[in-house]
């Protein structure tokens, strides 16, 4: 579990990290730099799931490696299918997103960061997000470092 007091909000006790796979952790179906070693990290802490279409095919072997779970799903509907995961879990979630499908999904979550990374981001997204990162790695960065989120959201 990662804990984060903020002032003036709830504490936070993150049970679950969900990663959207392609534009967020990866670019062109390969994990960005440094996204590998961080997850590693996470996974000491947290349960970390990878959402994605898979519309590379490079998922399982950029992600199996680094004992996570990966979800993959059908193209057509993937909004709603992240939406469903994020419910069906148990304990505080986080989510990192870049896409319009992973709004449903940021909405759910109780730490929502949109990540802007090399393939660009949704622009709605911003919108529900608590935290918004220049890539995905700043955004796993924060979540290994509570202090960096405590000074964001702090009233």
């Amino acid at each position: 579990m990662i804990r984060i007091d903020i002032p003036g909000h709830d504490t936070l006790e993150i049970e679950h990290v969900l990663l959207d796979y392609n534009g967020t952790i990866a670019k062109d179906g390969i994990l960005a730099d440094g996204v590998p070693e961080l997850i590693g990290e996470l996974v000491e802490h947290v349960h970390v799931a990878v959402l994605t279409a898979d519309t590379y095919g490079s998922v399982s072997s950029q992600c199996d490696p680094l004992g996570v779970e990966v979800v993959t799903f059908p193209r057509a509907g993937a909004a709603a299918f992240k939406k469903q995961y994020a419910l069906e879990l148990e304990g505080q979630i986080a989510c990192l997103g870049n896409g319009l499908n992973d709004v449903l999904m940021l909405d759910e979550a109780d730490l929502a960061i949109a990540v802007l990374d090399a393939e660009g981001a949704y622009a709605g997204l911003i919108a529900h997000a608590d935290i918004l990162a220049r890539s995905a790695a700043e955004g796993l960065a924060l979540l290994l470092n509570p202090d960096r989120i405590r000074a964001t959201l702090r009233t």
